[in-house]
């Protein structure tokens, strides 16, 4: 049997709905899903199988107009996850279709990406707008880039995801896997599990408070009766934001902490212990190892 294998890199705007196909391709949460923008801090690595393929998802950071060193860093990690990958799969949301943020992706296309990768589109939540306006759409994106293949899909509710997985699994090159079978993600489980419960932060709180804080998974104790100590740290920038992370009398940080306790022992199919902190650190947003947490590149200046 000839087998296949290869990386596909989910590119789009924040909130196109990369997580959410990425965790369906999987068939198992990778990814965190929240209803803000810009959640996705990192390059995740979904697996899935497809008959005799191997699909490596690459869920992406959005793509946007970096202001912070912590934005840029973003946005490189998701360009450079698109140029390592065997295709790209530019996700646009039909309600909003082609906005000048969709336009500066096409833009940054053409000049970054080799002509040899596979560039598919897939317009994601078909089910907000009328069948002629996804076809008027549809036409006008086919004609600001020359995609291989259009899908038109809801990744929520599974609406053609199964075309466009079979369809990508098909164009992968010939190869043996690159993970083994039963192997869903690439990330260390240490991360896994802070990103786990930095969406339950981000759940929980509002306004710009998920975006000025981190998680770090600060020891990983394996017990004898089969279970795990987790001990991890939130970075805030401010006083006042560790106060609403902890909440009146601990009760928001109770909340978070069993919300994330439970996902992360369902992830693993075994007891967790998860003991959360929260400490300030003013500059983290400029400090080189919170960036190396985050599998993040540390970029200086505008770079």
């Amino acid at each position: 049997m000839t087998t296949r294998a290869g990386f596909i890199a989910l590119i789009g705007e924040p909130n196109a709905g990369k997580s959410t196909l990425t965790n369906r391709m999987v068939g198992a949460k990778v990814s965190i899903v929240t209803h803000k923008v810009q959640t996705t801090r990192t390059r995740i690595r979904g697996v899935a199988l497809e008959g005799d393929a191997q699909l490596v998802f690459v869920d992406t950071p959005g793509l946007f107009r970096p202001r912070r060193r912590l934005d840029r860093a973003m946005v490189a990690a998701a360009w450079g996850g698109a140029a390592d990958a065997d295709i790209i799969v530019l996700l646009i949301e039909a309600h909003r279709g082609l906005t000048d943020g969709v336009q500066t992706v096409l833009d940054t296309l053409r000049d970054r990406v080799s002509p040899k990768q596979t560039v598919a589109l897939a317009i994601n939540k078909i089910d907000r707008v009328k069948a002629e306006a996804l076809l008027a759409l549809t036409a006008k994106l086919n004609d600001a880039y020359p995609f291989a293949q259009t899908f038109l899909i809801s990744a929520e509710r599974g609406h053609g995801v199964d075309d466009l997985k079979r369809w990508l699994a098909e164009r992968l090159p010939e190869g043996p896997w690159l993970y083994p079978e039963d192997q869903i993600a690439d990330l260390p489980m240490r991360m896994i599990a802070a990103e786990m419960t930095r969406e339950k932060l981000t759940l929980r709180l509002h306004e710009e408070l998920p975006y000025q804080l981190t998680v770090e998974t600060e020891s990983w104790q394996e017990r004898k009766d089969g279970s795990v100590r987790i001990d991890q740290m939130i970075y805030v920038m401010r006083d006042g934001h560790k106060g609403i992370v902890l909440g009146n009398k601990g009760e928001t940080i109770k909340a978070i902490s069993t919300a994330a306790r439970q996902e992360i022992s369902e992830f693993l199919g075994r007891p967790v212990h998860l003991f959360l902190q929260v400490k300030v650190r003013e500059n983290w947003m400029e400090e080189a190892e919170r960036y190396s947490e985050m599998g993040l590149e540390f970029r200086d200046g505008n770079k």
